[in-house]
């Protein structure tokens, strides 16, 4: 898998044993796809589409030893908006601080500075996001979507 460039140049921050990386090619996509297959936003997405996604993203895994635990993708142009998604920390892992270290992280990025729009969606987690000064829409009647909630059922047939 090719990395981003930028990517390489960062050291791997570690916290109690577990390490933070931007380098794709740490990534298990094996782990992230059966994550992200069964979670509400993307459930039953292929792992074509995954490895798509992580391929055209600025992405962050978080690893317990050598144990991926935790991942989150950005969709951005780096330079005036960014879409944060695919946040997850695997649930025997919650409740030690490390979505707000991968948001912290994720927010520090020298290629997220100065962007106009960040946004994320979330069912549940809008406290956690509002930390790190995530707001509902402003104008939320701006926005507009193509949503095809079937596609990956489409996709496995």
């Amino acid at each position: 898998m090719s990395t981003n460039s930028n990517s390489a140049h960062f050291a791997h921050p570690t916290r109690e044993g577990y390490t933070l990386t931007f380098d794709k090619c740490a990534l298990d996509i094996t782990a992230i796809h059966a994550y992200l297959s069964k979670s509400y936003w993307s459930t039953d997405i292929p792992r074509a589409t995954v490895q798509r996604a992580i391929d055209n993203s600025l992405c962050a895994g978080v690893f317990y030893q050598a144990a991926q635990i935790g991942f989150a993708r950005v969709v951005t142009d780096k330079a005036t908006f960014a879409y944060l998604c695919d946040v997850y920390i695997l649930d025997a892992h919650r409740g030690l601080g490390l979505s707000k270290w991968l948001l912290k992280t994720i927010q520090s990025r020298p290629e997220l500075q100065g962007l106009r729009r960040f946004i994320f969606g979330t069912r549940d987690a809008h406290g956690l996001y509002a930390q790190f000064g995530f707001t509902p829409l402003s104008n939320p009647s701006r926005m507009m979507e193509i949503l095809l909630p079937t596609i990956y059922e489409t996709a496995k047939s």
